[in-house]
C-alpha cells in the first residue's frame, strides 16, 4: 500500500557516505524534529535524473531553505557508493544529502516500487517528491510513469 499525506515515514535503515566513509541513517532519526524535503528517482546517472531532477534540488536548494525547508535529500535504489560519485558528478555537495536505498526497504515501505525491469534496472522507485515536518508526509507528489512534473523543485516549492 501507498503511503499517503498524513502518514508517518517508514522507519528504515538507509546509506550515505560522509568524509569519514559510508555512515548509516536511520529515517526515524533523520526525519524528526525537521522540515525535510525528500524526492527520489528511478536510478542515478540516468538521463532525467541527471538532466533535470537532482539539478533542479541543487540549483533550487537556497529557495527551499528560504521556505523552511532544513534538510534536502535524495533516494534511489542504488549503493552508497554510487550515489556518493552521483552527488559529487552534480555538485550536490553542501546542498543536497545523496541516500542510498540499496536494498530497497525504503522503497517497499513507502509502496512507491516501480519494475523498469524492461529497461535492465530491476524493481526501482517510482519518480517523487514529499515535504516531511518532523517525520509526518505534508505534501507527496507522485509521478505517473515517464513524467517529470509534480516532483521538480519547482512543483515543491509551490506546494510549499
Amino acid at each position: 500500500m501507498t503511503v499517503s499525506v498524513g502518514d508517518k515515514i517508514p522507519s528504515v535503515k538507509l546509506k550515505t557516505m560522509t568524509a569519514e566513509g559510508m555512515s548509516e541513517i536511520d529515517t526515524g532519526d533523520y526525519f524528526a524534529g525537521k522540515k525535510v524535503v525528500l524526492f527520489a528517482v528511478p536510478g542515478a546517472f540516468t538521463p532525467t535524473c541527471s538532466a533535470r531532477h537532482l539539478p533542479g534540488f541543487v540549483n533550487k536548494a537556497d529557495a527551499l531553505k528560504g521556505k523552511g525547508v532544513d534538510e534536502i535529500a535524495c533516494i534511489s535504489v542504488n549503493d552508497a557508493f554510487v550515489m556518493d560519485a552521483w552527488g559529487k558528478d552534480q555538485n550536490a555537495g553542501g546542498k543536497v544529502t545523496m541516500l542510498a536505498d540499496g536494498n530497497r526497504d525504503f522503497t517497499r515501505a513507502m509502496g512507491l516500487e516501480r519494475d523498469e525491469s524492461s529497461f535492465g534496472l530491476g524493481t526501482r522507485s517510482r519518480r517523487y517528491a514529499l515535504v516531511a515536518e518532523n517525520g509526518t508526509i505534508t505534501v507527496l507528489n507522485v509521478e505517473q510513469p515517464g513524467a517529470f512534473d509534480v516532483s521538480s523543485a519547482e512543483a515543491v516549492i509551490s506546494a510549499l
